[in-house]
């Protein structure tokens, strides 16, 4: 499976190029579920939600839309991970489960002054929990430190499962090396100037890459930090992020057209 979202679904400018006109804020999230196959989060980073809210956001979209999650920065933003087991804790049981089968990947986004410690991240991620009430967890980790594009690094998100997020970025570090059953990719380019923030041909390119990650294999013209290793077939999970925030509904419609 494909899926193609956005960050999040309350952005005042999206209120006419992207939602009706008249349309109420209460709608906007059943809205925008039905435009794009999943949405990522990004509340979570900044606050604990209550199951009440998981709950709503469930009840309020499609059968077979999935959310990811951005962990809560009380997790990411140490200088030690690998003590952060009490907030991972209370993270996974402050209510996540109640988004069901639609509940998708949480993305572990550190800071962007976190250097690669080897030690520290393998204790990190294997504090990491597999499952919650019942049901599977997928973990993706996004570093922004150019020392992450180590082998090292590569080796011990494969050996727990652990998605590298792909960041498409002008700041951070872009490592493509799959490293779970799914991939995670954060697309951050869309532009002015451009009806679907990316010009056409690049929606192709990533349309071709999408159906390679998921086909199991490295789209070719991307940097990975280790060599490549066989693979099954993934699931696939493409954010349009950032960027000309105001296009990037037009962008991820634009990828579902291609796909």
């Amino acid at each position: 499976m494909i899926r193609v979202g956005i960050g999040g679904w309350t952005f005042p400018p999206w209120r006419g190029p992207f939602y009706p006109k008249g349309l109420p804020q209460k709608d906007e999230l059943s809205f925008a579920s039905r435009h794009v196959t999943a949405i990522e989060i990004n509340g979570t980073f900044y606050r604990t939600q209550s199951p009440a809210s998981f709950r709503k956001w469930r009840e309020e979209t499609p059968d077979g839309f999935v959310f990811a999650l951005k962990g809560h920065r009380f997790v990411t933003n140490r200088k030690i991970l690998g003590e952060a087991g009490e907030p991972v804790r209370h993270f996974v049981e402050s209510g996540i489960c109640e988004l069901g089968d639609k509940l998708g990947p949480i993305n572990w986004q550190l800071a962007p002054a976190k250097r690669f410690d080897r030690d520290d991240v393998a204790a990190f991620l294997a504090l990491l929990p597999r499952e919650a009430g019942g049901r599977p967890l997928r973990h993706a980790i996004e570093v922004r430190h150019e020392s992450f594009r180590d082998p090292a690094f590569v080796d011990l998100a494969r050996r727990h499962g652990v998605a590298i997020v792909f960041a498409e970025s002008d700041d951070y570090p872009a490592i493509a090396d799959p490293t779970a059953d799914f991939v995670y990719a954060r697309l951050q380019r869309s532009r002015e100037g451009e009806e679907a923030g990316y010009p056409p041909a690049e929606l192709d390119l990533w349309a071709e890459r999408a159906r390679a990650w998921a086909a199991g294999d490295v789209p070719p013209g991307l940097s990975t930090a280790a060599e490549a290793v066989p693979s099954a077939p993934r699931d696939v999970f493409v954010f349009f992020i950032s960027g000309e925030k105001v296009l990037n509904p037009a962008a991820a419609a634009g990828l579902i057209t291609r796909l």
